[in-house]
């Protein structure tokens, strides 16, 4: 049965796609504040321990996106893929509001992060539910030879939401000190709140949408599927469609997308130390400039197929992340930098914090510990803060002074110039465009594996266990490795790598490139 081109098809792709990118918007700026979370919702005393916990959490949404992918893939599949996502739409919303109303690990103790978990994990569950939704109802009113391109706009919606995520904070940080935008109730919380208005906007375009033809056809002949579940992995045909749908494609997209999009900026941030406005904006240049190329890549898939694009995608990811990421690593590495500047230059200091000084007595000695923060600027124009600990040990009466300078300060919020920021976003724009090819054309490529009976089920937990564990747990991966392994900063970086490597192997060996033009049965 080929697919009806109906009028109209714009309006459609907008109702579609502006609920996953709210959807996208709401499940990531969690990612995006994972920093400022961390220090509301545990106990202080250890960031990196902090960081991790607030990181697994985070990953928890991505864990749980496979199970929403059962369950409202079969919701989907047995009562049509309208309501199935206008319901996800509203879970996800509900949730990401609520998440800004939880009060800190200060007034209510671990309530506060076992109630963001559980919130969580309903995001996660809503997620797993809306894009094979809204994936599969663009498909469904699609041309057939448009296919690609057309679902790409969907594609688009992730990085998209990822992109109007950072454009909110950055509003909402530039308007506000750094004190009004970390504290317990103020900014970091508006970006929840303000969710709440873009969910009504997007609830009420979704009710006036119409059901996917293709669905309602076979809802009118009685043939819609009894059990979608047990369809789809009961099957052994389909079950191995939906396994090398995962190890041939999604399990190496999705490392791909975390890995340019979310550890870049994680890896920068915590790593690099790079200044938190600075990082953002960054990362905002790169994805703006970048994501025409999602429907670039899905209008190509429909002439030359999706499977060689997907593949070349992850892997150019595959031999270009150490070398982009040690470029990040050696362009701001300020110690080496003190040592090389040349006779004649030095820092420029440009400000001072107020020292705050601890004092501590005990069998006669005193012993002050000066904590001040100072910023400067190198000759080539990168700007930091060197951040010391001295220490003054007092005898009885002041007869002898023993300063001890801090042997290991350390250097953070660093501002790169303008010569090197737009050599940063060139390379995050780089790795989003392996993206770009590995994601763009993937709704089309897993809509065309799959009948139309089940397929809102069988795309979805591929796609969902692809993206969400394989993909999601990139940043808390990568850290975990990158905190317990210490002498290599980039050895974070194996994870995604390995995974892309094996899905780019199998991808090769028993994917097809043709382009199913009949996607009913």
């Amino acid at each position: 049965m080929t697919t009806v081109p109906v009028k109209g098809i714009g309006k459609i792709i907008f109702s579609s796609s502006l609920g996953t990118l709210i959807e996208w918007y709401d499940f990531y700026i969690f990612g995006m504040l994972a920093k400022t979370i961390s220090v509301q919702f545990f106990p202080e005393g250890n960031e990196t321990a902090a960081l991790l916990s607030t990181l697994a959490i985070f990953a928890a949404g991505f864990l749980v996106r496979p199970f929403g992918a059962l369950v409202f893939g079969r919701l989907g599949d047995l009562v049509g893929r309208k309501y199935t996502f206008l319901l996800t739409l509203v879970l996800m919303g509900g949730s990401t509001f609520l998440i800004g109303l939880i009060p800190s690990y200060k007034a209510i103790g671990i309530a506060a992060p076992l109630l963001v978990l559980l919130l969580r994990l309903i995001q996660g569950l809503a997620l797993g539910g809306e894009y094979g939704g809204a994936a599969t109802y663009v498909a469904e009113h699609a041309p057939e030879n448009r296919r690609g391109y057309f679902t790409a706009w969907i594609q688009t919606t992730a990085t998209l939401g990822l992109f109007v995520a950072l454009g909110i904070i950055m509003l909402v940080k530039s308007n506000m000190s750094d004190a009004a935008f970390t504290s317990e109730w103020g900014g970091w919380r508006y970006p929840f709140w303000i969710s709440i208005l873009l969910v009504g906007v997007s609830i009420y375009i979704r009710l006036k949408m119409s059901e996917s033809p293709m669905y309602a056809a076979l809802k009118k002949e009685g043939t819609t599927s009894v059990n979608p579940i047990k369809e789809s992995f009961g099957h052994k045909a389909n079950f191995k469609m939906v396994l090398l749908a995962l190890f041939g494609a999604v399990m190496g997209q999705g490392v791909i997308w975390y890995t340019g999009q979310f550890y870049a900026q994680s890896f920068l941030e915590n790593t690099v130390k790079l200044e938190f406005m600075q990082n953002r904006e960054i990362l905002l240049w790169a994805i703006g400039l970048a994501t025409p190329f999602f429907l670039f890549f899905g209008w190509l898939s429909d002439k030359v197929g999706r499977k060689w694009i997907m593949l070349t995608g992850m892997l150019l990811g595959v031999i270009f992340y150490r070398p982009i990421f040690n470029s990040f690593l050696k362009d701001t590495n300020i110690k080496t930098q003190l040592l090389n500047i040349p006779p004649g230059l030095d820092k420029i200091k440009t400000s001072q914090v107020f020292p705050i000084t601890d004092t501590i007595n005990k069998n006669g000695v005193t012993t002050y510990i000066t904590h001040s923060s100072t910023n400067y600027v190198l000759p080539d124009g990168i700007g930091f803060t060197e951040k010391r600990s001295d220490t003054l040990i007092s005898t009885w009466g002041g007869i002898e002074n023993t300063l001890r300078p801090d042997p290991k300060p350390s250097y953070s919020s660093i501002v790169l110039p303008p010569s090197l920021k737009w050599k940063f976003i060139l390379l995050v724009w780089i790795m989003i465009i392996f993206v770009t090819m590995a994601y763009g054309p993937i709704a089309a490529f897993l809509v065309e594996m799959f009948p139309t009976k089940i397929r809102y089920t069988s795309m979805s937990l591929p796609y969902h266990i692809g993206n969400g564990v394989f993909g999601g747990l990139v940043p808390f991966i990568a850290t975990l490795l990158s905190t317990t392994f210490t002498k290599d900063p980039l050895v974070g970086l194996w994870y995604p790598i390995g995974v892309a490597a094996l899905c780019f192997i199998i991808g090769t060996l028993y994917l097809s490139n043709k382009i199913d033009k009949d996607v009913n049965d």
